[in-house]
């Protein structure tokens, strides 16, 4: 077919299988060529990059020995998140200078102990284990069907010798686990010396609040909640009793009254009937009589009756007189001191009971006062009541409050020591070396299968776009359909091929007449 063949229209049809197939058929070559070079470039290239070998460490974490039913672990954070964390811990630079002078001896004054530190952090990994353990046994690796987790991690460090890589993978592996037990029980005193503080700080508080309930009830007893309706009771009953007191006050002062009136009249009855005998009534009866006496002498004789019984009378008085006077001598002082010893009975009884009158009045009275006192104590306490209690309930929740976190933290307190103790005997969570570092017997790097596959990748994508781009570049009508794309034309007949295979190679039409349409002509032309 002619070069200048017009195949734009091709572009509109549909390619089909048959059509790519036909397509890597015909640029086999140039597929197949670039695929078997590449592989081969890859591996040669391998061999000019520097070997690295990787050594790897086996760590199995046991979970603690006693139940966590009994004992909380210290440690509650993820186990990913937790080797993460020692693994920075151990990458520090106070961890690994001491570590590089193990390994390497003591540092150079001309080396960077910081691109010896950046170089070990670079090299390192850890990987967790994602198999059981059990399932796979001591070699790490899984088995099919197998995917449950495992508390475990892998570490890898690569070093440009087995031996080098080996001895700092020993190393790291060593400082994160003695961080790892270091840091468990640093987190478990800590933890202790944490609530030990704050059990002093609260019992502190609780004593100080127990002080101030203590001298609240003593300020305000009587007053507290609960002892209102006891109040109202007692109050009821000094009223009560206030009201007793008052009648029998005012009966005792009736009594009294009476009984002074009734003493009054015995005393002025007893005192008329001892007139006459009384030293000065005598007296003064004697001088009356001596008047009369004389009255009588200068009227009548001394044989007149009158004057006989004025003397008589005289005589008499005198005599009492002389009698009243001898007693009083004899008696001396007495006489004054037991002057009531001979008033009559009744008298004394009566003064006996305006005594006693006198005492039931006094005892009144100060009972009175007494209530008086009390049952103003008491509606102080029953006015205050509300206000007390509002106070004291604030300052007993703080004290249950107080005494709530003392008894919390005394309880966690004795979780933190048992914790603390556990993790000094070691029966807690543990990592143990399950695989120490190997030694490794081939290099990491480069991987020259890994080489070899990228190399026929790559050559294959080469091969694939030369061909892409070959096809791109041909215009050839090889297919009725092709044929039928380019003129827009249905296909009338189709002759095979008859001559030899160079020329059928040559066109590529596969042994079909294919019909050109000339751009001067409107005529059709066909060609073999």
């Amino acid at each position: 077919m002619a070069a200048g063949t017009d195949t734009r229209m091709i572009e509109n049809r549909e390619l089909t299988m048959d059509d790519y197939l036909a397509m890597m058929r015909r640029r086999a070559k140039w597929i197949v060529i670039p695929a078997l070079l590449a592989p081969l470039a890859g591996w040669l290239i391998s061999y000019t990059l520097p070997a690295k070998y990787t050594s790897q460490a086996l760590v199995l974490v046991e979970g603690q020995k006693v139940p966590e039913g009994m004992v909380q672990p210290v440690v509650t954070a993820d186990l990913t998140a937790r080797v993460a964390t020692l693994q920075q811990q151990v990458l520090s630079q106070n961890r690994l200078q001491p570590m590089l002078e193990r390994v390497f001896g003591p540092v150079k004054s001309g080396q960077n102990l910081d691109d010896e530190v950046d170089k070990i952090r670079l090299n390192m990994t850890v990987e967790p284990v994602v198999t059981d353990l059990a399932q796979f046994g001591t070699t790490g690796k899984r088995k099919p069907g197998q995917s449950s987790p495992v508390p475990g991690f892998y570490i890898n460090y690569t070093a440009p010798s087995p031996r080098e890589a080996q001895q700092i993978c020993n190393e790291l592996t060593s400082l994160l686990l003695e961080e790892n037990l270091k840091s468990r029980e640093d987190v478990a005193r800590g933890t202790t010396n944490f609530l030990s503080k704050g059990l002093e700080d609260a019992k502190r508080n609780l004593n100080d609040l127990e002080s101030k309930l203590a001298n609240f009830k003593k300020q305000y007893v009587g007053q507290l909640p609960g002892q209102e309706e006891n109040n109202l009771k007692i109050l009821m009953g000094l009223n009560s009793q206030l009201e007793s007191n008052t009648q029998t006050l005012n009966r005792a002062q009736q009594d009294k009254t009476y009984t002074e009136s009734m003493l009054a009249k015995q005393l002025a009855a007893w005192r008329s009937a001892q007139s006459s005998n009384n030293p000065q009534t005598l007296e003064k009866q004697l001088s009356d009589l001596q008047s009369q006496l004389l009255q009588l002498q200068a009227r009548y004789t001394e044989d007149h009756p009158d004057v006989i019984k004025t003397k008589a009378d005289i005589a008499e008085v005198r005599k009492k007189l002389t009698e009243i006077n001898s007693a009083s001598a004899q008696a001396g002082d007495s006489v004054n001191d037991k002057a009531s010893a001979g008033e009559p009975p009744e008298i004394r009884q009566l003064r006996l009971q305006i005594h006693q009158y006198g005492d039931l009045i006094m005892q009144a009275t100060r009972d009175q006062k007494r209530l008086q006192q009390e049952i103003a104590v008491y509606q102080g306490r029953v006015a205050l009541s509300p206000a007390v209690e509002e106070q004291y309930k604030g300052l007993a929740r703080d004290y249950d409050n107080a005494q709530k976190n003392y008894q919390d933290l005394l309880t966690d307190k004795s979780k933190s020591d048992m914790a603390l103790k556990m993790e000094q005997q070691q029966q807690g969570e543990q990592m143990h070396l399950l695989n120490p570092a190997n030694m490794p017997d081939a290099p990491s790097f480069p991987n020259r299968l890994l080489f070899a596959g990228g190399g026929l990748g790559a050559g294959l994508v080469l091969g694939l776009g030369i061909a892409l781009w070959l096809e791109l570049r041909d215009d050839s009508i090889r297919t009725e359909a092709d044929a039928e794309a380019a003129l827009e034309l249905p296909m009338l007949v189709s002759i095979p091929w008859v001559g030899d295979g160079a020329a059928m190679g040559n066109n590529g039409i596969g042994g079909f007449w294919n019909r050109k349409k000339q751009p001067d002509e409107k005529k059709e032309t066909v060609n073999v």
